[in-house]
């Protein structure tokens, strides 16, 4: 069985159906990048707590990564992350691939216009399926969005190992109006 994600390789899933897909490629200027960063890594608290730090930000595909530390460890013996930190980090990284795939439908917005847009942004549906334990000095989190309708948007997300190694996998529904 290959331990390692096809997302790992670099070759990120096409999304089921979103309009964003069927334009041309979306370039996000730095007022929006910059202000989704803050939403996300400073105004969620909780995201703050778990350490999530965005490291890929497109309309299509998002990454971040959390680094272990003695907090977040689920089981003393082994030094494991907590499948908490999994199933959270996870539901944050799909609702952050919905806001960039959001981001991109509606780029005859002004940036601070699109960033509004994610008051109303809810996980409805959520799924985890831990693979095997949660083991590394850090983690990479990647989520795609499948589909986004006008009124739920659904999305697959995976939690990787330092060195590749699929831990979990997540599939996500949220509302976006």
């Amino acid at each position: 069985m290959n331990k390692k994600s096809t997302a790992s390789s670099g070759a990120a899933p096409v999304p089921v159906s979103t309009k964003a897909a069927s334009l041309a490629p979306v370039i996000f200027e730095e007022e929006f990048v910059t202000g989704l960063k803050a939403i996300f890594e400073e105004r969620i608290v909780f995201n703050q707590l778990l350490g999530l730090k965005i490291t890929s930000l497109e309309p299509t595909r998002v990454v971040a990564r959390i680094d272990m530390r003695p907090e977040l460890i689920g089981h003393f013996a082994f030094n494991r992350v907590h499948g908490g930190v999994i199933s959270a980090g996870l539901d944050a990284m799909g609702g952050l691939a919905v806001m960039a795939a959001i981001g991109a439908r509606h780029m005859n917005e002004t940036p601070l216009e699109r960033l509004h847009r994610f008051g109303k942004l809810g996980t409805i549906d959520l799924r985890i399926d831990y693979l095997r334990p949660g083991i590394s000095p850090h983690f990479e989190l990647h989520a795609y969005v499948l589909r986004l309708g006008s009124r739920v948007a659904n999305t697959r997300m995976e939690f990787l190992g330092a060195d590749g190694t699929l831990f979990s996998t997540g599939a996500a529904a949220y509302i976006v109006s």
